[in-house]
């Protein structure tokens, strides 16, 4: 399993998946502003790990707060949150993160200012452990969904690369594997900026897991062959409602399996879930830089000098396009979600 961020040694250590797979290079992190860098510029990408990211990120920053007193550490501290907060708008993981970061502090509020900024180091760990385990919890709901013999679609990465470990996506596609199901994975190359070809497709590979690597707009064509039987993809923010924010591109995929009878399943850990929001309308989505398209990695031209272009990183799926949706707590139909509310967190087994 391809690291994509650790704690070690007082430092964060980054995987730059900006250059992948040409270069791999990680990136020590002392600073909790170079790893808002890094969520920014893509260094790091994917709702949970960039969850990780900004609890680390939150630690790594306190350490150097010299407030002797709760009062005046916690002033410090929210100018991290500020910073973090403002890195990428659309991914609810982070704003997660902060809120059970407030919640830890406010809980151990009694304790010294050594004691808190060791609690947040536990903390920021104790994220990155469980959303390894969330994972694998996933893979374990979602693999009851692929047959042996099945072609699975995902759109984007939702790999380890994107998470703590093991994917949310790319976990029912590794378990399936496990049971013993002999499995074909089609990955989308998911312009502009290729997560689909550069992260996935190498991922899958490094994990011995077939994959097939194919153009965005080649998706219906080959759904009208009768070469895919299900899709799976991840989540950046999943609202109450069961509306769906991922990589642009995903929601031409959904429609495209409704037309062609095709289930379509979104991994989606609870982190991901935003019950705050009632419907897709209101999640707000990142516009990136014209660079992007207008240019390979940044490098070469492809599109005319001064070009309108407009860089939606994010659409939003709506639930009626949605089969299931797929956590650590089960699969839920959309219109279920309101199972899995706070009071009934609890909920666990449900099945289609």
């Amino acid at each position: 399993m391809v690291k994509a961020i650790e704690w070690r040694d007082g430092k964060v250590i980054m995987l730059d998946q900006s250059i992948l797979p040409v270069e791999v290079k990680f990136i020590e992190c002392a600073d909790y502003h170079i790893i808002a860098e890094g969520i920014k510029k893509l260094w790091i990408r994917g709702a949970p790990a960039i969850g990780i990211a900004a609890a680390m990120g939150i630690a790594l920053g306190a350490q150097d707060i010299t407030a002797k007193n709760y009062r005046d550490f916690i002033k410090g501290i929210e100018a991290i949150f500020d910073v973090m907060l403002s890195t990428r708008p659309t991914a609810v993981n982070i704003k997660w993160a902060v809120e059970r970061i407030k919640r830890l502090l406010k809980e151990r509020r009694g304790e010294s200012v050594t004691r808190l900024k060791e609690l947040l180091i536990e903390e920021a760990k104790k994220i990155h452990e469980e959303d390894i385990e969330v994972n694998k919890a996933i893979g374990r709901w979602g693999a009851q969904f692929i047959k042996d013999g099945d072609t699975v679609l995902t759109h984007c990465n939702a790999g380890s690369l994107a998470t703590g470990g093991y994917g949310t996506a790319t976990a029912p596609i590794f378990v399936a594997m496990e049971q013993g199901k002999k499995i074909q994975v089609i990955a989308d190359e998911t312009r502009p900026v290729l997560q689909g070809a550069r992260l996935t497709a190498w991922e899958l590979m490094q994990a011995g897991v077939p994959v097939t690597l194919i153009t965005d707009n080649s998706a219906g064509a080959l759904m009208k062959k009768g070469e895919i039987d299900l899709a799976i993809v991840g989540t950046d923010r999943t609202v109450r409602n069961g509306d769906v924010a991922n990589k642009i591109g995903t929601y031409s995929v959904a429609v495209l399996c409704k037309e062609h009878k095709i289930p379509f399943y979104v991994a989606a850990p609870l982190s991901s879930i935003d019950f705050s929001i009632p419907t897709g309308d209101m999640i707000p989505i990142e516009e990136r830089g014209a660079e992007e398209v207008t240019h390979i990695f940044g490098r070469c031209r492809i599109a005319p000098d001064n070009v309108k272009v407009r860089n939606m990183a994010f659409d939003v799926t709506p639930a009626k396009y949605v089969t299931a949706i797929i956590t650590e707590k089960g699969a839920f139909r959309p219109k279920d979600l309101k199972k899995l509310s706070k009071k009934s967190a609890n909920i666990e087994g449900y099945r289609l």
